[in-house]
């Protein structure tokens, strides 16, 4: 990683290996909802058996593609932590970095569906007065996202309180 993703002081912090087990069950069960669209057209339509075959060599070649990606996807999220701002990084191909001062935070959120509690993961989204600012750190397990709730709530309001 080039120095322009570097943060002084503070080591990143990967997200769990789960998310990539729940998003990569997700991509099955898609493709198992298209290989069963395709078939029951196959059954309704006459040439429906070339879409199923055409589908299915798509699929074939796609899933895999799709499987290494998202490992490499969840590979790229990670945070880091300093004393008075949180960086955010993610991206395989366009690398972003999101820096949120802890003065400027609103709210912290911490989200988990029925999938994400089922794999033993959240995610916690940072709200501040910009509508620009969209962090999220998907993928962490409960008990650290409720740290760094924590956490960040505290330093939210010790900073805010200073301006």
């Amino acid at each position: 990683m080039d120095d322009l993703f570097a943060v002084p002081g503070a080591p990143w912090v990967g997200v769990s290996p789960r998310l990539a087990s729940l998003r990569r069950w997700v991509l099955v069960g898609l493709a198992a909802v298209i290989v069963v669209a395709l078939g029951v057209e196959a059954l309704l339509v006459s040439y429906g058996r070339w879409l199923l075959v055409a589908g299915v060599t798509v699929l074939v070649a796609a899933v895999p593609v799709a499987w290494s990606m998202i490992g490499r996807s969840v590979a790229s999220w990670a945070y880091a932590e300093r004393d008075d701002d949180l960086f955010v990084r993610r991206g395989i191909m366009f690398l972003r970095c999101e820096v949120v001062p802890y003065g400027r935070m609103q709210l912290v959120d911490v989200t988990a569906g029925p999938l994400q509690r089922h794999f033993g993961v959240a995610t916690v989204h940072l709200h501040t007065a910009s509508p620009d600012t969209r962090a999220r750190i998907p993928g962490l397990v409960p008990a650290e996202a409720a740290r760094l709730r924590d956490r960040l709530t505290t330093l939210g309001e010790a900073q805010a309180s200073g301006l």
